[in-house]
């Protein structure tokens, strides 16, 4: 395998990291509680089966792996030099200020991992920035590791090339600096990383290059990739170690060649990332023909899904196995990417039903599944024919499983035509709701927040009591409705034009909608980091989906508590949704059909929603879409057929609305670049982005493409603690309002507010409203 969770099975990382960062416990504490985490993690791993050496990597990150190459190859960003020792290091707590910001600087921009929900820090560089090697890190978790689990354990580290492919230039570089320019320097440093592994005693390194899979648009990459390459394995000594570079989230396709011509000793191949939603595929002709040869290197197929919990079927996998090593390949068994977009253990999860527990496999399953195949190559089929059996019945149980199939709910998808997926035209709807909708009391410049307001302690322990019982439904209700009342309340102190109800009903953005729709189920303690401290725990859609109740429609899910808050103001209060890309995104979804059928079956719930919210009286809906650019393909060849499902599944669920009523929806952490098109064609009203990490950069080409509705940039950042000045705030609306017109500029944080204390988001929203009327005066002026 190439990676293992890291926030520990109860999120032990988490509490430590943020008990150090409140200041409860010291730098003592946070390293013991580091140390035993990893070394349970190594010891569970041994006893699942990884016993060869170097079969556990050393792939363990206190907040994030990108930053951990920042760290040990000294890429320090300019704008935190002065953080460093005078041999240009970070010890943890600067590493930390690069991840968190503090009172002087805001933190690095950070920005979806591949197409995933991981966040990774995105490095920045220039032409100046210093390289130096940083072992430490590497080194220290080898040491530990190899010790706790008696074997040598196998470093692991993101690759020089994709380091800097995955990287930005810094502010002071030259315009068309490409960071990449800097390969060669990289490549010296990470030739020191692997004398100093060496000298060590490691016998093998683990070189992740992901972003191979990636579409690039550089006729020089492969030669540059097999230059880079050749210096690396030129560095190794006599004694190793034996270099495995990963290509893990997709197809590299032909920047395999190049790692092979630079005689790297081992390459993995994920042989189920792709547009085919987790299906396993085969090496291309070309592709096996590299690692048939005599000197080939060792194929490390990655054919248990590193990215989804469904049970792997062992037979057809395993004889996809058999055909490799039959046509002259070295094959070692791998998972097709690092574990850690799953939980730890399905056999935890002794409160879902039959199905769909039976289908699960968690991270500890996945390396048990990796080592029976293993062990069926080493010895033949007999020796896991009860595993094969096996496999075959949970499939077969899966296939007829009441619920998978739900005929009114196909007949509905079936029944959709064109017109579902429209609504008047943009400009009918702006004249529409600026007579008789929202806009005709609002401001220029209007003020919102995109959702949730912090999840307090007593909010959290009123709904686990709900859960258990020791809270009465008519007691929950007044607790919520309590939470509502004073979140209203804040917000008309504050100022603020559209309000929201504050979502104290809801434990996460996806898991409150799946616990109201048919075709899912939730976990206990189904946990996956989603960037450092911060976890989420992703629901499982296995069957087919429609809001519970009786009927295909079902009963209404938020509108009780939407309706609740309009009548506590006579400003607008926004109903708020998630979107169907995102429910799919950050759930674990169904594989045994396409994701864009999914995708419409989420949406017509949701639609039925937005129609209820409308006839409820509420005159501005938010249908979240953050996940939109996440789930885009790799591949250039695979995007349109994409696009143009995910944008009729928001346009579906939204379009079922007189157009008196806004659509607003919510994008952020992307690089959303490449998505602008389908963004336009969301055709929402209103549009809020994530923008002050990026200070501003997706505001030009919005420009350039003609987008001509309503759009929110984030001005702050609440992903970091750190709250912004009136200055700083003024500046990014400045510099959003001369790129948008004033009449279509709206106010708001970057994201939902449910991370963050009350004292810093009263202070930021207060901020935000001063800043959004000095705009407005300074424009009246």
């Amino acid at each position: 395998m190439l990676g293992y969770p890291r926030i520990g099975r109860d999120r032990e990382l988490k509490k430590a990291l943020e008990s150090y960062w409140a200041s409860d416990s010291g730098s003592h504490e946070l390293t013991a509680s580091v140390d035993s985490l990893r070394a349970r993690d190594v010891r569970r791993l041994a006893d699942l089966g990884l016993t060869q050496d170097s079969a556990i990597p050393a792939s363990f990150a206190l907040y994030d792996q990108v930053l951990d190459a920042i760290l040990a190859t000294g890429a320090v960003p300019t704008r935190f030099a002065d953080l460093a020792d005078e041999e240009g290091r970070l010890d943890r707590d600067a590493s930390f200020v690069l991840a968190r910001g503090d009172d002087a600087r805001g933190p690095l921009e950070m920005t979806k991992w591949f197409n995933t929900n991981y966040h990774y820090l995105v490095p920045e560089i220039g032409p100046q920035t210093p390289f130096a090697a940083d072992p430490r890190e590497l080194i220290g978790q080898f040491r530990a590791g190899s010790g706790d689990s008696g074997t040598p354990l196998r470093p692991a580290v993101l690759g020089p090339v994709s380091f800097l492919l995955l990287s930005k230039a810094d502010d002071a570089a030259p315009e068309g600096f490409d960071p990449l320019d800097r390969l060669d320097d990289l490549v010296e440093v990470y030739r020191g990383l692997i004398d100093q592994v060496a000298a060590e005693g490691a016998q093998w390194i683990q070189i992740e290059e992901p972003a191979l899979v990636t579409e690039h648009h550089r006729p020089d990459l492969a030669g540059r990739v097999r230059d880079a390459y050749r210096r690396l394995t030129a560095a190794r000594t006599p004694t190793g170690p034996s270099i495995l570079v990963a290509t893990p989230y997709g197809d590299a396709e032909d920047l395999l060649e190049p790692l092979v011509d630079a005689g790297v000793d081992a390459v993995h191949v994920d042989l189920v990332s792709g547009p085919d939603g987790g299906r396993l595929r085969e090496p291309s002709a070309d592709q096996l023909a590299l690692f048939t040869g005599e000197d080939a290197p060792v194929l490390v197929a990655g054919v248990v899904n590193g990215q989804n919990i469904w049970r792997t079927d062992l037979r057809t996998t395993f004889a996809l196995l058999e055909e490799l090593h039959e046509a002259g390949a070295r094959v070692s068994v791998s998972t097709s990417t690092s574990l850690i977009h799953v939980p730890h253990d399905a056999a935890r999860e002794d409160r879902l039903d039959d199905q769909p527990r039976r289908w699960l496999a968690f991270a500890d399953q996945k390396v048990g599944e990796t080592v029976v195949l293993a062990k069926g190559l080493a010895e033949g089929s007999e020796a896991i024919a009860d595993h094969l059996e096996a496999s075959d019945e949970a499939i077969r149980h899966r296939a007829e499983a009441r619920g998978t199939r739900d005929a009114d709910v196909r007949e509905r998808v079936s029944g959709l035509t064109e017109a579902d997926g429209h609504r008047e035209t943009a400009e009918e709807r702006k004249r529409k709701q600026a007579t008789d909708g929202i806009a005709a009391n609002l401001p220029d410049v209007p003020t919102t927040t995109i959702g949730s307001f912090p999840q307090t302690a007593d909010i959290r322990s009123a709904r686990a009591d709900h859960r258990a019982g020791r809270l009465g439904e008519a007691e929950y209700v007044e607790r919520l409705q309590q939470e509502i009342r004073s979140v209203i309340s804040l917000q008309e102190d504050l100022g603020l034009d559209v309000l929201v109800h504050g979502e104290p009903e809801r434990n996460d953005m996806v898991q409150y909608f799946a616990e109201n729709l048919d075709g899912f189920d939730v976990t206990r303690y189904g946990w996956v980091q989603s960037y450092g401290s911060r976890c989420t725990r992703p629901s499982i859609l296995w069957g087919d989906v429609s809001r519970e109740g009786p009927g295909v429609r079902g009963e209404a899910i938020t509108v009780p508590w939407i309706s609740y808050a309009q009548s506590l103001t006579t400003k607008p209060v926004k109903g708020m949704l998630t979107g169907p890309v995102t429910i799919l995104a950050w759930s674990f979804v169904r594989e045994d059909q396409p994701l864009a059928d999914t995708a419409q079956q989420v949406a017509l719930a949701l639609r039925d929603e937005v129609e209820d919210l409308e006839s409820a009286g509420i005159g501005v809906v938010q249908v979240d879409e953050p996940a939109l650019r996440e789930l885009l393909p790799l591949r250039e060849r695979d995007r349109p057929d994409y696009l143009e499902w995910s944008v009729r599944s928001f346009r579906i669920a939204t379009s079922g609305v007189r157009p008196e009523t806004q659509i607003h929806t919510h994008l952020c952490y992307s690089e959303f670049g490449e998505v602008l098109s389908a963004i336009d064609a969301l055709d929402a009203d209103v549009t809020s982005v994530e923008a002050a990490r990026s200070r501003m950069e997706l505001l030009d080409p919005l420009a350039d493409i003609g987008f001509e509705r309503g759009i929110g940039p984030g001005v702050w950042d609440i992903h970091s603690p750190r709250v912004p000045t009136v200055g700083e705030i003024e500046d990014l609306l400045a510099a959003a309002s001369r790129a948008i017109p004033r009449d279509r500029l709206w106010a708001n944080p970057d994201c939902g507010l449910k991370t963050r204390g009350y004292e810093e988001t009263t202070a930021a929203l207060a901020r935000l409203v001063e800043s959004a009327r000095r705009l407005r005066a300074a424009v009246a002026v």
